[in-house]
């Protein structure tokens, strides 16, 4: 049985399994204020980790993240455990960066109603984008909704405005964002309203999917 952080409405509208990113965990700054900022607009949200963090968290190694056949394999299973202990419930998956790379691509198998990615790694930094990171978004199993910073590194608005993403994907750019889709001071919008709009967003995405 997956172990997860849950942060739940008392009637939610949709369970999202939400994934973390590669450097941060499951209780990481940013995805505890997403999960709450979710919660608070309808979503059940459960939190997991991948395999390769929680061994860093049971014993304080820097152990890099596992291949993505380890990833997709722990995603089917949080998956499968998520609807054995919510069940009704509508499936979504998710997640940050990485973990959202890895919703998309096990979007299929785990049968998800939709797919939301905070922040997708189109690429790492100073790359150019892949066919293995772009074919998940080319024709989705289910609808897709990207979270994006306009200044993402790994994925700026022009550069995403070239990729060709299938029908089935909805881009909601956060204003001046980064990869955490954090605006710099200048721009005007607070870190904080920064993921108020990137929850609005995904709550949004998730009562048009579900009718």
């Amino acid at each position: 049985m997956t172990d997860f952080l849950v942060d739940a409405p008392s009637d939610p509208v949709a369970l999202l399994v939400l994934a973390h990113g590669a450097g941060a965990p499951m209780d990481s700054g940013f995805m505890a204020a997403m999960a709450a900022r979710l919660a608070a607009r309808g979503l059940a949200v459960a939190r997991f980790e991948f395999p390769y963090m929680a061994r860093r968290r049971a014993d304080g190694s820097k152990r890099p993240p596992d291949r993505m056949p380890v990833l997709l394999a722990a995603f089917a299973a949080a998956a499968a455990s998520a609807r054995t202990r919510w069940p009704g419930l509508p499936l979504l998956i998710g997640g940050k960066s990485m973990g959202g790379r890895a919703a998309a691509m096990a979007a299929a198998e785990t049968h998800a109603a939709g797919t939301i990615c905070l922040g997708y790694p189109f690429h790492a930094a100073g790359k150019a984008a892949t066919p293995e990171r772009l074919s998940p978004l080319t024709a989705p199993s289910c609808p897709t909704l990207l979270v994006q910073g306009e200044r993402d590194a790994l994925g700026n608005a022009a550069e995403v405005a070239e990729y060709g993403l299938g029908t089935g994907v909805e881009i909601a750019w956060i204003a001046d964002g980064d990869h955490s889709l954090k605006p710099r001071r200048a721009s005007g919008l607070a870190p904080e309203a920064a993921l108020d709009l990137a929850a609005d967003a995904a709550a949004a995405f998730a009562r048009k999917i579900l009718g």
